[in-house]
This record gives structure tokens, sequence and C-alpha cells, in this order.
């Protein structure tokens, strides 16, 4: 206090100079704060601008989509309305312009016949179908129909399919795949009518893959449980020796 009381009583130029100087410390202070606010308050205006900006563009695509679903009903309804004069029309003219008589009859008619699940056919069928498909050389739909079967209820019609499954598998040069589905049908039944034939088939593949070994094998077990198999098996036996160079 006695240093104030001093300054203002001995040296009151220098006090009046250092009290303006505390003036302008005050004023680029305030100034300061002043400026700091300005920009805090330019931030959030940009901030507010692009929200609003935002928010615009979210409103147009929103007008956007319930214009195009406006637009739909729209035409929804008229084809509505088309179809419910059309059939008026019908009811109203279909027999000699007695109402209550209707036209529509004959179609819903046939779309109940094309929606009628077409005649389950036999495996009895489905066998005869493969084979066609085989002698036309159209394995592929011999294939699916042998698998057809194969996939029903077990039946001895089975073999046959399965026999016909390798076959088709031969057709398409899927020699190992057509070797064990050949020795599948031949276990399914060993002392069957399939049973010769499956056996040489094995053989055959097994000559295609050039597995001459197995194929005399499979000729061998071949002619020890078929000692006397018919005509064309023991022919085609004799082809298969010699291209596989059995002993």
């Amino acid at each position: 206090m006695q240093s104030v009381m001093s300054c203002f009583l001995s040296v009151p130029f220098l006090c009046r100079r250092w009290g303006r100087v505390g003036m302008l410390a005050g004023g680029i202070s305030l100034a300061g704060m002043g400026l700091a606010q300005a920009a805090g308050d330019n931030t959030l205006t940009l901030q507010l601008l692009d929200r609003v900006n935002a928010l615009e563009e979210q409103t147009r695509e929103m007008r956007g989509q319930i214009d195009q679903l406006t637009n739909q009903v729209q035409q929804q309804n008229a084809t509505l309305s088309k179809q419910i004069g059309d059939m008026d029309f019908a009811m109203q003219h279909g027999h000699g312009g007695v109402a209550g008589s209707s036209t529509l009859a004959p179609p819903a008619a046939a779309a109940a016949a094309a929606t009628a699940p077409a005649a389950k056919r036999t495996p009895d069928d489905v066998l005869k179908a493969g084979n066609d498909a085989l002698l036309k050389q159209d394995y592929a739909t011999a294939q699916t129909d042998a698998q057809q079967v194969l996939s029903g209820p077990k039946s001895p019609r089975q073999v046959d399919a399965q026999y016909l499954l390798a076959q088709s598998l031969a057709g398409q040069k899927q020699y190992r795949q057509s070797a064990l589905a050949y020795y599948d049908a031949y276990n399914r039944a060993p002392h069957g009518q399939r049973a010769p034939s499956a056996l040489l088939g094995v053989a055959a593949t097994l000559v295609a893959l050039n597995d001459k070994a197995s194929a005399c094998q499979a000729l061998d077990k071949l002619s020890s449980e078929f000692p006397e198999p018919a005509a064309r098996i023991k022919s085609a036996e004799q082809v298969y020796r010699k291209r596989a160079k059995c002993s």
C-alpha cells in the first residue's frame, strides 16, 4: 500500500505511464478473447451449415423415393382397374349378355391343368427312358434317369439302374467312376443276371485306364464265377484278355 501511495505522491508521471501500459495490456487481452470467440462462432456456423446441407440432401432422397413409390402405386392401380374392367365385361357378355355368366372358367380350367403335377413315372418308365437315351448317346440324360431310380425306394430294378449308371459314365469317358459303378452293380446281385456283364464292364474300363493287371483280375473273376457265360460275354472276354495281355 505504501509503494502504491508513494507512486502517486512521488512519481506521478511514471504512474500514469504504467497505468497506460496496463490498460493497453488489458485491451490486447480482451481483443484476443474477442478473436477466439469469433473463431469459435465461425466453426459452429460451419458445422450448422454442414448439418443443414446433409438434412437437405436426405430430404431430396426421401422425396425421390416417395415419388418412385407413388408412380408404382399408380401403375398397379391402373393395371388392377383394367383387370377388373375386363372381368366385368367378360361376365356380362360371355354368354349372350346373361349377367353372372363367366368366360373365365375355361382359362381357369386350363390354368389348373397347367399347374397340376405331371404323372409320376414308375422306375420301369424311368429306366426305359434312360436306356433309350443311352442308345441315342445322350449319356447325361441316361445318368440322370439312373440316379433317379437309385435315389428312390429300394427295389430289384436298382441293379439295372446301377448298371445303366455305369454305362452312362463309360459313355462320358469317366472310366474310373464307371469301373466303380460296374463293380457296385455286381455287388448288388453277385449271382444275378447283370453280374457277368458288370464284371466285363469292370475289365473294359480298367483296360481303358491302362490298368491291365487289374483288368486281368476282373476277367479271371468272371471266368471263375461264370465258367459258361453267354456267347457275347465269352467273346468280349477274349477280346479284352488280348488287349490286357493276360497270361
